[in-house]
């Protein structure tokens, strides 16, 4: 993984998608800033960038990941490899559906995945040093170059989907008792149901991601 690192950016998000649009980088590749001006965040929220967290964005293609992955599988696929790493590391977080970290009732981190032909784009904004009064840092002491290189690692070493799966689905209860914003509405998960793919049935509609 070759990893450029800047001092700010509005979105690592943003700079990678346009640099992979114009050929300018290319998978597998990342950028890391020590801050944003315009971190994305739910529901085109502003993801409060300040220095000393983590703002990652990389890119990889989809041949070098599992064969067994779909698209629509692949933000809880990056998310749940980064909360194994981090609990190896003695971490409490979890997933809450699809794509948001937490630890207990709190959230410490985001992901958002974006496809651009056959190349995934996955951003994560996790709060290491400084968090905003409704979320919370993670709780151990790891430095951020510390956890690129481990999650890297672990990404690397390509866990089929159906293992990621089967470990997300033991906790995915967890997720019951929140909320999620579904076509703009608050909608609770406590009827939902996973699906095999990430996605779930709740309403009797079946919802593949929410923002």
């Amino acid at each position: 993984m070759e990893i450029e690192y800047i001092c700010e950016c509005q979105s690592t998000q943003t700079k990678l998608i346009e640099d992979i649009k114009l050929f300018k980088k290319y998978p597998p590749c990342a950028i890391v800033a020590d801050c944003q001006s315009h971190g994305i965040g739910s529901r085109a929220n502003n993801w409060q960038s300040p220095k000393g967290n983590l703002y990652l964005s990389f890119a990889i293609d989809a041949k070098d990941l599992p064969s067994d992955l779909e698209s629509v599988s692949a933000s809880i696929y990056f998310a749940y490899i980064l909360v194994l790493a981090l609990r190896e590391k003695g971490s409490k977080l979890w997933l809450k559906w699809p794509n948001d970290i937490y630890l207990g009732e709190h959230k410490i981190a985001g992901i958002i995945t974006t496809k651009i032909n056959s190349v995934y784009v996955c951003g994560i904004g996790l709060n290491l040093k400084s968090a905003p009064s409704f979320a919370r840092c993670l709780d151990i002491e790891l430095s951020r170059d510390f956890i690129l290189d481990l999650y890297f690692k672990s990404l690397n070493a390509k866990p089929q989907w159906k293992q990621i799966f089967s470990k997300y689905l033991i906790e995915f209860g967890l997720s019951k008792n929140f909320c999620v914003h579904i076509d703009e509405k608050p909608v609770s998960l406590s009827g939902a149901t996973l699906q095999s793919d990430g996605s779930i049935i709740i309403n009797n509609k079946r919802v593949y991601s929410a923002r």
